[in-house]
């Protein structure tokens, strides 16, 4: 009884936080500007079964793509046996399901034991990978300190949630033997069958209830644990993934986004006997010079990238040694984010549409890293879950030239020949002349 209410307790704290929090990460992602939602459904979902859950484009390199199929697949089962524990632990039971499923209870186990197995030695090269293996796009100037940490946090946090399974199962079928009316029978499990016996068999009746129980509650913290640290996490985008495929656009690639403001001034500039839209309104702010300027969708973009660089790892202009990492372009958006909301739980009397703290993207990401973008789509192409951050480069550029009136030297003179002569090149006249017969 004491227990059940212990574990209560510890449940309604950690999903209360956790909770909060990942409330909280909803409000940073709405802080951008709304995004229309076209196309069809179908293909929609398609991506989501194909990219988030099937992982089809994590498959270009094959030996990363296995290791970490071992994992994500060990996280959901384990998920499922997780109801189990909320209800032993709320009501007091042990193993609730284990004599009302039949013979479904010990394959479901038994698929966990095995995906679990596998998930450890994955980890573990994870880990070797991640530090010892100097992977480039590990070491990159924007993966030091926090995100360098992050990264190893969470796989440490996966050995420890194994370590509990190995402890709660391996003692499990010990005490089946000893005590088995209150440890049910599950059967022959393939790992603990036999590694419960090997590491725990010496242990007394006492001895197996101890680690039994340290095992399953260092299994339940560490779960909670997961729960609360996600929010602050890359590894948000093992609930992200899903929302950002089915909302990620379904038109080709090298589509970009025209505004019509623009448009229509330089058809007119372009042909003078084109009609040019009669209009009192101001002209809106065109491009984005803050979070709010973006849409959600671009700010969802960046609460979920996985932070694995393969975007920067196929950047032309990274590769060929200029700044630009979209990887560091979609962490900054990230940290802006959280850092207008922590402003906004500060000071309760501020709003989005009202804020102004003196910075803006520009204090996070440099003139020199979005003027370095081809725009080639590379970047897009090789995310795993979707992502574009071609898309807030864009936008960024677009702020600086049409409201800024900046942008880099070189491009200067060719506004200035488009503007005054309708040519790139300053070429006066119709420079469709010499395409006409004579």
């Amino acid at each position: 009884m004491i227990q059940s209410i212990v574990f209560s307790i510890v449940t309604i704290i950690a999903f209360y936080f956790a909770f909060r929090q990942f409330m909280k990460v909803r409000r940073n992602i709405l802080l951008g500007k709304e995004y229309e939602i076209t196309g069809d459904k179908g293909k929609r979902w398609q991506n989501v079964a194909l990219i988030a859950f099937g992982q089809k484009k994590m498959f270009k390199r094959v030996i990363p793509a296995i290791l970490h199929l071992c994992i994500y697949a060990a996280f959901l089962f384990t998920t499922v046996e997780l109801i189990e524990i909320l209800i032993d632990g709320i009501f007091g039971h042990h193993r609730f399901f284990a004599d009302k499923i039949g013979i479904l209870y010990p394959t479901m186990i038994g698929i966990i034991e095995i995906l679990s197995f596998f998930a450890f030695f994955a980890t573990l090269a994870f880990l070797w990978r991640r530090n010892l293996l100097k992977i480039p796009r590990f070491h990159k100037d924007e993966m030091t300190g926090w995100p360098k940490l992050d990264g190893n946090l969470i796989l440490i946090g996966e050995l420890i949630l194994l370590i509990g399974i190995t402890c709660m199962n391996g003692t499990d079928v010990l005490l089946q033997d000893l005590d088995p009316t209150h440890f049910k029978d599950t059967g022959t499990l393939p790992i603990s069958s036999w590694l419960g016996p090997a590491l725990f068999g010496g242990l007394s009746e006492a001895g197996l209830h101890t680690v039994e129980r340290f095992g399953w509650w260092l299994h339940v913290l560490a779960v909670f644990g997961f729960l609360n640290y996600l929010p602050k996490s890359k590894h948000l985008h093992i609930m992200l993934a899903f929302p950002n495929t089915y909302f990620a656009p379904l038109e080709s690639r090298g589509k970009m986004e025209n505004m019509p403001a623009i448009m229509n001034e330089v058809k007119s500039m372009m042909d003078e006997s084109a009609a040019m839209e009669e209009t009192t309104e101001e002209l809106p702010s065109f491009g984005a010079k803050d979070v709010m300027d973006l849409s959600w969708k671009n700010v969802l973009d960046a609460y979920t990238c996985t932070e694995c660089g393969r975007c920067t790892d196929n950047c032309p202009a990274n590769i060929t040694g200029k700044k630009l990492s979209p990887r560091k372009i979609m962490m900054d958006i990230r940290d802006r984010a959280e850092e207008i909301g922590s402003t906004l739980d500060k000071n309760k009397e501020m709003t989005k549409e009202s804020y102004d703290d003196g910075k803006s993207l520009f204090d996070f990401i440099t003139k020199e890293e979005i003027y370095a973008c081809t725009s080639c789509q590379a970047c897009v192409e090789a995310c795993p879950v979707m992502i574009n951050p071609m898309e807030p480069i864009l936008a960024l550029r677009r702020y600086d030239i049409l409201m800024d009136s900046s942008g880099p030297s070189d491009w200067l003179p060719m506004f200035n020949s488009i503007e005054n002569s309708g040519s790139a090149w300053t070429i006066p006249g119709d420079r469709h002349n010499w395409a006409k017969s004579e």
